[in-house]
């Protein structure tokens, strides 16, 4: 099974505009699975059914009993994170702000404080209408540990994709460099960088490279936006080429990709132009997975 994971150094390029693209040309022949949990948007491309949910559970959350508690406020004074609040005379755990520790459970003398499993999120399995399967997910408001559900999304997808039989697994992964993304990164045979010609996506670009570099991981790049500045392009070009990065293709600023994301559709399904161009990076991308003999 191989897995094609589409990231970027920043948000804005177009990375989740060209993985739904790719999700609809390749339809049931993949498993696709939206890793952006943090601000997950990929289903209003694709419409999927969410037609399985669970509810995803990770940390603890201290609770008081207030039955029990006398009012001491050993918690609080021991809480360095500010979540023991006193409502209408009651001490009470702000649940956003606790992190789980346990400190407050150990000091309390009435053993008034326990620690119960945090719902952070759900996460879904569903059926898109080309008749592909997509594992997406939604974090709770001011909830963490999106590593572990980026985690949870991929182990679902690849499941998934072992009981259909499919080969291929289609990643959307987080922008930036942070947890989510290493959890992305986790087991990709082939890493699609997209970016554009301004200094923040060139900067963002060579942090993200670099991170893909260090998991050794085979990449590829898209350059979206190439019109915006020539400068910058060169240094993109330049950066690419030094670093053996292969340029799958440029694609210049086109208000197409915003009207179709206004409609709620891929690019793909709204342009037949583009839907041939990305076609044909498609048929790039599946074929830098093939062994090299194969590619010659």
């Amino acid at each position: 099974m191989k897995e094609i994971v589409i990231i970027s150094g920043k948000g804005g390029t177009g990375k989740t505009t060209f993985a739904a693209a790719f999700a609809v040309l390749a339809a049931d022949e993949v498993v696709v699975a939206d890793c952006d949990v943090d601000a997950a948007d990929m289903h209003l491309l694709l419409g999927p059914d969410f037609g399985h949910a669970e509810a995803f559970v990770s940390g603890e959350t201290a609770v008081i009993d207030p039955e029990s508690c006398n009012g001491c406020d050993r918690c609080g004074e021991v809480c360095q994170f500010d979540a023991v609040r006193l409502v209408d005379g009651a001490h009470v755990i702000d649940p956003i702000a606790c992190e789980g520790c346990g400190y407050c459970a150990r000091v309390c003398p009435e053993a008034a404080i326990t620690s119960e499993p945090r719902q952070v999120g759900h996460w879904y399995r569903s059926r898109l209408s080309t008749g592909g399967t997509m594992v997406h997910a939604r974090l709770g408001i001011g909830a963490d540990n999106s590593g572990k559900l980026v985690t949870r999304v991929k182990n679902e997808a690849r499941r998934v994709a072992g009981e259909l039989g499919r080969e291929l697994v289609l990643v959307d992964g987080s922008p930036g460099v942070g947890c989510p993304v290493v959890a992305s990164l986790a087991g990709a045979s082939l890493v699609v960088l997209v970016t554009e010609p301004t200094v923040s996506g060139r900067h963002d670009l060579e942090r993200v490279h670099e991170l893909v570099r260090r998991f050794d991981i085979p990449c590829a790049c898209i350059l979206n936006k190439s019109d915006l500045n020539p400068d910058v392009r060169r240094q993109l070009l330049d950066h690419l080429a030094a670093h053996d990065v292969t340029l799958l293709a440029e694609f210049p600023y086109d208000e197409a990709f915003t009207a179709a994301i206004t409609a709620g559709r891929s690019i793909v399904d709204e342009d037949p132009d583009r839907r041939r161009d990305l076609a044909a990076v498609w048929t790039r991308i599946t074929r830098l997975l093939e062994p090299e003999e194969a590619r010659t």
